[in-house]
């Protein structure tokens, strides 16, 4: 490639791609359902219960917010400082393709190293409040395969992209972007049979009314699903939820088993639905496709910054730091196309069951039991609330009631 050429191409690519990822939004987001009345959470949730939450967040969000601060740092700091080349320089093994991942195995363990103590004092609160039941060996245990995933994933883009700079000098963005696509699709049909199982123990559920029920509601809704299987989530935390994962073979319907126990049938029918509505409206395949334009986004983004430059694996602690603030400047995006989507899924459920009273208590309740967030600082909703609060989704049910002639739901009652 000529220099000219190698200069205004990977500009173009990104151009083009961040239009088609900009277009592929704003297209596939529901950005309006219905006009919702502004959420109150005193209007549906006692004095005690907003107490309690204010309370568990107040112990919780100093430790938590602290480790995601830190998570970020500690990669910033090393991969934009002279630091970075100096930690490869320091493992001395001349095979670039034995050190990168050396140095990308180090640098995760260090970070995760660092969050231990504000980690440990999370899961202190969350065990203080009841909503996490598992030991501490459980514990560890999910942190080590989170760092070893994580961190393999990571080993593998570091790879990847050097190898191609090696390769190709000034156009290794090229067949990376196109890497990272494939890699992306691959990931979306591999998650739910390679990376779920190492965290939760999955099993189908036995034949039965309630399963029967959860695969009439599946046909009645024209989604076809492979199975519906339980998560022994309860060896963790008495939270309760449901997802759809997958799509094509690989989709299938996951309950937690703490939703199975405690929760009203009528409840757990609305949460089954919601997630139906997932698979309805493919959200997986759009999340995937939005997935796929992002990555090949993002790594053109390497290719203007760095160019030829790549190829030198004494800048893997800069990639790892690039890829660290490109993630944590995408999430507020990220989110909000997020609970969106979640929103439609409620609207779905709606439509499905036709059921806004239940419905009501349904969000109610799981607010009640997960100790939700029921209305965070403007900030915090925006960087990480990937759902709508509950208050939001109580809202949802009575403005739909409302314009679909059903009876209003009254006020949980108090």
């Amino acid at each position: 490639m000529s220099e000219p050429v190698a200069r205004w191409a990977p500009r173009a690519a990104a151009g083009v791609l961040a239009v088609a990822l900009i277009l592929t939004i704003v297209v596939t987001t529901p950005w309006h359902l219905i006009d919702l009345p502004r959420p109150d959470a005193s209007l549906d949730f006692t004095a005690a219960e907003i107490a309690r939450q204010n309370a568990f967040r107040h112990e919780l969000l100093p430790w938590s917010t602290t480790s995601w601060v830190l998570a970020i740092l500690v990669p910033l700091a090393i991969g934009f400082s002279p630091l970075g080349p100096r930690l490869y320089d320091a493992i001395r093994i001349r095979r670039w393709y034995v050190a990168v991942p050396l140095l990308v195995l180090g640098l995760g363990l260090l970070t995760s190293l660092i969050t231990v103590p504000t980690d440990v004092m999370a899961e202190r609160v969350t065990r203080k409040y009841g909503l996490s039941v598992q030991d501490w060996g459980l514990w560890t245990r999910d942190r080590a395969v989170s760092w070893l995933l994580m961190s393999l994933g990571l080993v593998v883009i570091a790879l990847v992209l050097i190898g191609l700079a090696k390769r190709w000098r000034s156009a290794w963005w090229l067949p990376a972007a196109i890497a990272a696509a494939v890699l992306v699709l691959g990931v979306s049909f591999a998650y739910p049979v390679l990376v779920e199982p190492r965290f939760n123990h999955f099993t189908s559920m036995p034949a039965g009314a309630l399963r029967d029920e959860f695969m009439q509601l599946a046909a009645q809704d024209g989604v076809p699903v492979k199975d519906v299987l339980v998560a022994d989530a309860s060896k963790r935390t008495t939270a309760v939820n449901a997802y759809v994962s997958g799509f094509g073979s690989t989709r299938r319907l996951v309950v937690y088993d703490t939703l199975l126990k405690d929760t009203p049938p009528a409840q757990v029918r609305l949460v089954v639905a919601h997630e139906l509505g997932h698979a309805a409206e493919n959200d997986v395949l759009h999340g995937t496709i939005i997935g796929v334009l992002g990555a090949a986004f993002a790594v053109t983004l390497p290719g203007l910054l760095l160019g030829a430059r790549m190829a030198d694996p004494r800048r893997t602690a800069l990639l790892l730091a690039l890829i660290v603030a490109g993630t944590t400047l995408a999430s507020p995006v990220q989110n909000l196309v997020s609970r969106r989507i979640e929103a439609r899924a409620d609207y779905h459920s709606l439509h499905l069951t036709n059921d806004p009273k239940d419905f009501v208590a349904m969000q109610h309740d799981l607010a009640v039991t997960n100790i939700s967030g029921l209305d965070p600082s403007r900030w915090r909703y925006w960087l990480f609330a990937t759902h709508p609060t509950a208050p939001e989704r109580i809202a949802m049910g009575r403005a739909w009631a409302s314009e679909y002639g059903t009876p209003v739901p009254p006020l949980v009652p108090r």
